[in-house]
């Protein structure tokens, strides 16, 4: 729904479809797995630790219309601005260290753009459930998992509560004990499930990034592919 350090929006299309009425993404972050084709329709549930985005995530849920988006500021390029949804923007990997940031004229375009998409496309949460909290609050229940936690080895600075502070062994055994179908996310190198390859992704600078993957819980091969 909104910028994020990490989000799978580029990628959505390559994890497999949902198997069950209700959809949990224990790392919210900006729940793209969710948000892609009709995943929206179901029933999700969103678990969030850090409290600005879950508070962020409150409010589009349950309070913002298009007309309350459409009406945030788009500010000048050179002015200072304390905007939450413009800190992702601009400073993405590090956004939690920062209360301003400057308007530059490429954040004051793909804001105009943000903005127009999260007005366009609000209606679709609005029957979400947001609980802030670690992965372990989420509802014991049978679902479809999209579990994307900051990546073993990450230094972190994309996240408040990034990945110096997960027991990865502790994470993958929780992994394993969900009910229903589970898709989890990890970078190449990760030891803490049997990951297998996924896609190549190419970020900034042209650095790459190897995407790996580990499911369980889905019955037929073929729904492995999107």
């Amino acid at each position: 729904m909104f910028y994020y350090y990490g989000r799978k929006k580029k990628m959505a299309r390559l994890y497999p479809e949902p198997q069950h009425p209700l959809i949990v993404e224990p790392f919210a972050g900006s729940a793209a797995y969710s948000l892609h084709g009709d995943r929206w329709t179901r029933k999700v549930v969103l678990v969030e630790r850090d409290p600005e985005i879950a508070a962020l995530w409150r409010w589009l849920i349950q309070d913002a219309t298009p007309d309350d988006i459409l009406s945030l500021p788009n500010p000048e390029v050179g002015a200072k601005t304390d905007n939450l949804l413009l800190i992702l923007h601009m400073a993405s990997k590090r956004w939690h260290t920062y209360r301003q940031c400057a308007v530059t004229p490429f954040l004051k375009s793909a804001w105009s753009a943000s903005r127009a998409y999260m007005a366009a496309n609000i209606h679709r949460v609005k029957h979400w459930e947001i609980i802030e909290g670690d992965y372990t609050d989420a509802p014991d229940e049978e679902a479809t998992w999209f579990i994307d936690p900051p990546y073993q080895g990450d230094p972190g600075t994309g996240y408040r509560f990034g990945s110096d502070l997960l027991d990865y062994d502790a994470l993958g055994a929780w992994c394993r004990q969900r009910k229903g179908a589970v898709i989890v996310c990890e970078g190449a190198g990760a030891t803490w499930l049997p990951f297998r390859p996924l896609t190549l992704q190419k970020g900034a600078a042209g650095k790459e990034n190897h995407e790996v993957i580990w499911t369980d819980g889905f019955t037929d091969a073929l729904s492995l592919f999107g």
